[in-house]
């Protein structure tokens, strides 16, 4: 890591662990990784993203041992999203009452003792399906702590500008996570059981624990991600002492959040994308293996490339600095085009050609909204508002799948993707284009002078 230099003129001394601007690194989507702290919780990250998905993977088989039935499989994976969507406000809440740090380091060893009980039950064959729920909806509800609090801890290891390549390089480590986990997975029940795969997820979460109270924060620069004519002041954090309650309640948030014409305005992006189309998992799949006449293998094909697609996006969003929800918008517009185009592919070829740059367009999405998500809140809100998030997201992601199917009952699997597409991309655009009209320059007839309005919504983040 690069060492600081030594300031010419008398000043506050910088952050150990602040990596030094440069100008020709700027850009880098790794310049995160400048900071030896992020390079700790991205180690930590990779072993915790391929633990979680290695006893994801066998989670699903468990309980198709334990009950032989397709439905209650996917009962305990909506009982274990439940409390994202109930309590996602008040684990928000959480986190910005508490110390980050500690409370990140127990969320996670508390996820390991669950763990641990899990693959104990498990090799003593004590774990039956009403166990297992409870057990979920435990991980579950931990987890609403545990994503922002783990969130912002990495944010805090590396300076404002360079939080959009914190968020990007751990967009890589989760998919390269996920990648070792699936692959670990079978390779662990095959040799050592299934019990094994909640063991080494137990220990890899208790990894990670152990790291968090060497990691260093960096000295955070500039403004929150925005320009400060662009948005209302921040309200300043409750004094000690006085409204603790009132100033650091689930309420408070949310009530912030609504108030925030961007953060509104990212949520409704997000939640028209999720509706109509953006789960490309079920209308692809629908789409190759119907109209395309394609198998499974031609869908594993558009998998990879979906995969691939989502990496190099990864790579682009890191290079951002400061992103905006209108930027997030032009992407969500974009990626609704090329959706109305692959639904109307007519051979799998023609579709392989639409996936790659759809998935990348969703993914540099994904990346600046989340950007701008845990970066424009003050930063005595921020857990708050991600509660909120996850509230919002988890709704998007149970409503989703049984809207998109609707719809593809309703007008077959393309007239799914066209409709759908044609929707987002005209409510994005006329919303981008009269918001870019309100923000014209007004002229006050008696004096001649030029006034620019503040901006809301869409054009406010800008």
């Amino acid at each position: 890591m690069p060492s600081s230099t030594t300031p010419l003129v008398p000043g506050p001394r910088p952050a150990p662990d602040a990596a030094p601007a440069s100008p020709s690194a700027s850009r880098s989507p790794w310049r995160s990784l400048r900071y030896r702290s992020m390079r700790w919780w991205s180690v930590a990250n990779f072993v915790s993203n391929a633990g979680t998905w290695m006893q994801l993977t066998v989670q699903n088989l468990l309980v198709l041992q334990i009950t032989g039935s397709a439905a209650a499989t996917g009962l305990s994976m909506s009982v274990q999203a439940a409390p994202g969507l109930l309590m996602g406000l008040a684990g928000g809440a959480a986190v910005d009452r508490w110390p980050r740090k500690l409370t990140a380091s127990v969320s996670q060893a508390l996820l390991g003792a669950v763990a641990f009980l899990t693959a104990f039950l498990v090799a003593f064959d004590q774990l039956d399906l009403a166990v297992l729920m409870v057990l979920s909806a435990t991980t579950g509800l931990i987890a609403t702590v545990d994503g922002p609090a783990c969130a912002l801890l990495g944010n805090d290891l590396v300076r404002t500008e360079d939080v959009p390549s914190a968020i990007g390089v751990g967009s890589l480590v989760h998919n390269a996570g996920r990648l070792a986990g699936a692959a670990l997975a079978g390779v662990t029940v095959a040799v050592l059981g299934t019990g094994a795969a909640y063991a080494a997820n137990g220990v890899s979460f208790l990894f990670v624990a152990a790291v968090i109270p060497f990691l260093k924060a960096a000295r955070h620069t500039g403004p929150a991600a925005q320009p400060p004519a662009a948005a209302p002041p921040a309200a300043p954090a409750a004094p000690k002492g006085q409204g603790a309650e009132e100033g650091m309640s689930a309420r408070e948030g949310l009530m912030f959040f609504l108030r925030r014409p961007r953060l509104v305005a990212l949520a409704g992006i997000s939640g028209l994308s999720a509706l109509l189309g953006r789960n490309y998992g079920l209308t692809l799949v629908v789409l190759v293996t119907g109209p395309l006449a394609g198998d499974a293998a031609a869908f594993g094909t558009v998998s990879t490339v979906l995969a691939v697609g989502g990496i190099l996006g990864a790579v682009l969003g890191a290079r951002l600095r400061k992103p905006t929800v209108r930027f997030v918008g032009v992407l969500a517009a974009g990626g609704a085009l090329l959706q109305v185009l692959a639904g109307l592919s007519p051979s799998l070829a023609v579709l392989l050609v639409l996936v790659l740059p759809m998935a990348v367009a969703e993914s540099v999405s994904e990346t600046a909204g989340t950007t701008v998500l845990q970066t424009d809140p003050p930063a005595h809100m921020r857990g708050r508002v991600l509660g909120v998030w996850s509230s919002v997201k988890t709704l998007w992601g149970l409503a989703a799948p049984p809207t998109l199917g609707l719809l593809m009952e309703l007008a077959g699997v393309r007239g799914a993707l066209v409709a759908g597409g044609l929707v987002v991309f005209t409510v994005l655009t006329a919303g981008l284009l009269l918001r870019g009209r309100r923000s014209g320059p007004v002229v006050v007839p008696a004096t001649g002078a030029v006034l620019t309005p503040v901006r809301s919504g869409l054009e406010a983040a800008a």
